[in-house]
């Protein structure tokens, strides 16, 4: 097997006979669904207007709304009891002031390694790493693309120990992926060499009814909905053969529903609550997705995040708000036991 599965929901005795046949016990009935918030700080295309392009080149290059945005979510989910997960470029250290972010490492919030330029980690070509080479290839010149990838991430590293004092807490991809790295056992082994021991990467797929050029976006039906919230069984962390942990991304993300769907706020609310009701159901995972660059604009009032706050707190002992290294290591004493 190139990973191991563990913490599905759907425990019919069927299943948990295939989780006992390849050596993995099954979840406790008593575990808790575990909730996580976490936003990617970057600049996101299409945002704070559609034509909006130029973020593409300067994915780090944070403005002022997007930083208050982050600050302001992180505010009201430690009032509830619980801590952001941010993943954060290593451009945006290049910035003047990082008072803001090391005022959330001090509030107990969790700052992981996103790559320093928005990189795709899965690019073999040097022109599919990122648009910033495309306009400048001399700063990769002379270099494989899989160089290029692994100094994008050892940078951010030392330029959060450097600026920030910490070491990032995990490693999320930018962009997400409906495998992970299942078929890239290297990109696997570059991330336990770089001493990461879980990665999000993950992305499963599901049905979304696309917006049209020119044309109004369309209300998701209910059979999506179910597509999304069936999709978090497919976003349940599990441990690659390599030893390195997957923590997936829930469906659906902020920049799936509104730029891809151009998606009303409400639309997203109803999508979200219905993927988080179904882990807490299922005592699962749920680990939400979202952009402070997008949020701003299409959530300003912070609807989705004390959405799912509400929902945890109402689950009393059946959930808990956590950061993805509890994901984490859930998964891996899963396996171990």
């Amino acid at each position: 097997m190139s990973q191991s599965r563990i913490d599905r929901r759907t425990f019919t005795a069927a299943a948990c006979a295939s989780l006992a046949s390849n050596g993995i016990a099954a979840p406790r009935a008593d575990d808790k669904a575990l909730v996580a918030i976490t936003l990617d700080l970057e600049m996101s295309r299409n945002f704070p207007t559609w034509e909006t392009t130029h973020w593409d080149y300067e994915k780090g290059n944070l403005n002022a709304e997007t930083k208050a945005y982050a600050v302001e979510a992180a505010r009201r989910v430690k009032a509830r009891g619980g801590h952001i997960h941010f993943f954060l470029l290593g451009r945006t250290l290049e910035q003047e002031n990082v008072d803001w972010l090391k005022a959330l490492v001090a509030e107990g919030h969790r700052i992981g390694n996103h790559t320093y330029d928005h990189v795709n980690i899965r690019a073999t070509r040097r022109e599919d790493i990122q648009f910033r080479f495309q306009r400048a290839p001399w700063l990769i010149a002379g270099h494989q693309p899989a160089e290029t990838i692994r100094d994008n991430i050892r940078l951010t590293t030392e330029a959060m120990k450097s600026r920030l004092g910490i070491a990032p807490v995990g490693f999320r991809t930018p962009g997400g992926f409906a495998n992970g790295l299942t078929d890239r056992e290297d990109l696997q082994k570059m991330l336990l060499d770089l001493g990461f021991t879980w990665v999000s990467s993950k992305y499963p797929g599901h049905k979304l009814q696309n917006a049209r050029e020119g044309e109004a976006p369309v209300e998701p039906i209910s059979d999506v909905i179910d597509s999304i919230a069936a999709a978090t069984e497919e976003a349940q962390p599990f441990k690659y053969s390599t030893g390195l942990v997957e923590v997936p991304m829930s469906p659906i993300s902020d920049i799936g529903a509104f730029r891809t769907g151009r998606w009303k706020l409400d639309w997203f609310l109803r999508a979200i609550r219905a993927g988080v009701e179904r882990a807490i159901d299922r005592r699962a995972a749920f680990d939400f997705l979202g952009h402070p660059s997008c949020l701003y604009i299409t959530d300003p009032q912070f609807k989705t995040i004390d959405l799912i706050c509400d929902l945890a707190e109402r689950a009393g002992q059946r959930a808990a708000l956590v950061d993805l290294g509890t994901l984490a290591q859930r998964a891996a004493n899963a396996i171990s036991r």
